[in-house]
């Protein structure tokens, strides 16, 4: 997207074109058109001198050192310290603070939740209520979102932690603690700590037990979903299991 120019400190940020600075474009296209370099950039606001580098060019070199190693630089990145980055040639008390305090508030604003009593309509407001549970998390947890016959939220309640590659499920603990509760339906949920939200032959299966359960309990269980890494999946939008066992009174 960029040109070598952008690693030359001579090239500033300001002599560029307006439609190529961060902040111009950022403004004109939307913060989800930049280049994680150039959100960087925007948090840096200068570059490094002595390297020649400009903002976005120290940038690059950010996620350039913390993807060493074949590591994905944003998974470092999400839990860098202020000591790490300072290792960093360029990056200064002041500039390793604001990019882990500009982090933590994107985890925090990911995580808060709507207000109690929500009507749940669609997948990503009943991730908003579980993020904070599960997003971030770095070993596998399942937990279910209660919810009212008119699927107003309830609560939630996580029932069981794992490992970092998995997590024991027990759908008898999940239906007692629905009736427990009072709740008169739910949407569980787990957390895969890669990030691969994609759904599992045993994530599957899980969830075809947990429909033929509900059925029987006329306990109607809306969704399956999956988080991880600030992403999320729906198994009933991903599969057909909702429409081989169809949940009562919904």
């Amino acid at each position: 997207m960029f040109s070598g120019a952008f690693m030359s400190y001579n090239v500033r940020i300001a002599d560029l074109p307006a439609t190529e600075r961060p902040r111009e474009r950022l403004v004109t296209y939307g913060v989800k058109h930049l280049a994680t370099a150039e959100l960087l950039a925007l948090l840096l606001g200068t570059g490094c001198k002595a390297q020649k580098l400009s903002a976005v060019g120290l940038g690059q070199q950010i996620l350039h050192q913390l993807g060493e190693h074949q590591r994905d630089p944003l998974e470092v990145l999400r839990n860098v310290s202020p000591q790490e980055l300072m290792q960093i040639q360029g990056i200064g008390l002041a500039k390793a603070a604001t990019i882990v305090a500009a982090v933590e508030l994107g985890k925090r604003t990911f995580q808060t939740r709507p207000a109690e009593r929500q009507t749940i309509e669609d997948p990503a407001t009943a991730v908003a209520y579980l993020s904070h549970d599960l997003m971030w998390q770095e070993t596998e947890r399942f937990a279910i979102l209660l919810l009212d016959v008119r699927n107003r939220v309830l609560g939630t309640q996580v029932l069981t932690i794992g490992t970092a590659t998995e997590t024991l499920a027990h759908p008898p603990d999940m239906f007692r603690e629905v009736i427990r509760q009072g709740a008169n339906r739910a949407i569980v949920a787990h957390n895969h700590p890669s990030g691969n939200v994609s759904p599992s032959l045993e994530d599957i299966e899980l969830t075809r037990r947990l429909l033929q359960i509900a059925q029987i309990l006329s306990i109607p269980i809306l969704d399956h979903l999956i988080l991880g890494h600030g992403n999320f999946a729906s198994l009933r939008k991903e599969t057909t299991l909702w429409e081989e066992l169809p949940q009562d009174g919904e």
